[in-house]
């Protein structure tokens, strides 16, 4: 990552870290048991998680805020007398790794090689001091086992795609996995490119996904997906990229795809900020730029 895109990372931390750039409001933080022992944690920016397992628990995905991960704490609480030993994060994005300042310093965290360096730079930023403590202390390359006695979990990272360092957490005994950022439904997927996300790598960690023996996706933002959304999210990118390859093989410029697909203009609001559409990221990426 050269000096620039270091620059862009901790920028975009910080906003991100200052709560800009959402459309959605935080709402009240609950959870619903998915099974017998696995929760989905709803409300706040982001989706969450834990697993009780046979002597502890491990959350997924620490939120937005201390604020939030205090109300998760609190679920917990609800659930199970256990204690919270672990965290498994999905991704580096501010909105589910901020929240880490609100949980018990020393518990286990882990990630990605990739998310944890883009961690590294992104709690560079001034307001990110107080996380500089809760970096993960345990990473995984491709594919990491944890035996959580009562639960089997599988920890699989397929490449760049929304970011660099993308985790899927799979429970093969429950058919399960929390997805994290890189299934929306109802709308495009977000690329990060300056974190090192691709569109043709999310389109190929996609085609991954539909591949695993599960029938039910926890992702970071809106309701559960099952493998016909992951299937109809594929087809849908493939073909928008087809599109976009005859359009860059045909010469057009950005503003001229943009055009042809009929976008509106996407610039951020007052006091919030945007990203480059799936779109924009495809024609950088045939076209070489």
């Amino acid at each position: 990552m050269n000096k620039f895109a270091k620059l862009a990372l901790v920028l975009w931390f910080s906003l991100m870290a200052m709560g800009l750039g959402f459309s959605q409001q935080p709402s009240a933080i609950t959870a619903d048991k998915i099974t017998d022992n696995i929760y989905l944690v709803k409300g706040g920016i982001a989706n969450a998680g834990f697993i009780i397992g046979a002597n502890e628990v491990t959350a997924i995905d620490a939120g937005m805020t201390a604020d939030s991960a205090q109300k998760t704490i609190d679920e917990i609480k609800k659930a199970t007398p256990k204690p919270l030993k672990r965290m498994i994060l999905t991704h580096s994005d501010g909105d589910h790794v901020n929240g880490l300042s609100g949980f018990p310093k020393g518990i286990e965290i882990i990630s990605s090689s990739g998310a944890k360096k883009e961690m590294e730079e992104a709690f560079k930023a001034p307001n990110a001091q107080a996380l500089q403590p809760y970096l993960p202390g345990k990473t995984f390359t491709d594919k990491m086992d944890l035996d959580l006695g009562s639960e089997r979990v599988e920890l699989l990272h397929f490449g760049p795609a929304h970011t660099s360092g993308d985790a899927v957490v799979f429970f093969p005994a429950r058919k399960l996995a929390f997805v994290g950022d890189l299934v929306f439904i109802g709308r495009d997927p977000l690329i990060h490119r300056v974190k090192g996300g691709t569109s043709s790598g999310l389109i190929k960690t996609l085609q991954a996904l539909v591949k695993l023996d599960a029938d039910r996706y926890v992702p970071g933002h809106g309701g559960i997906a099952t493998k016909s959304d992951i299937e109809a999210l594929v087809k849908g990118l493939q073909e928008k990229q087809e599109k976009v390859k005859t359009l860059v093989r045909d010469g057009k410029t950005l503003g001229e795809v943009k055009q042809v697909f009929g976008m509106q203009d996407t610039s951020a609001k007052p006091g919030g900020m945007s990203f480059p559409s799936v779109v924009e990221i495809m024609y950088l990426e045939l076209s070489g730029k």
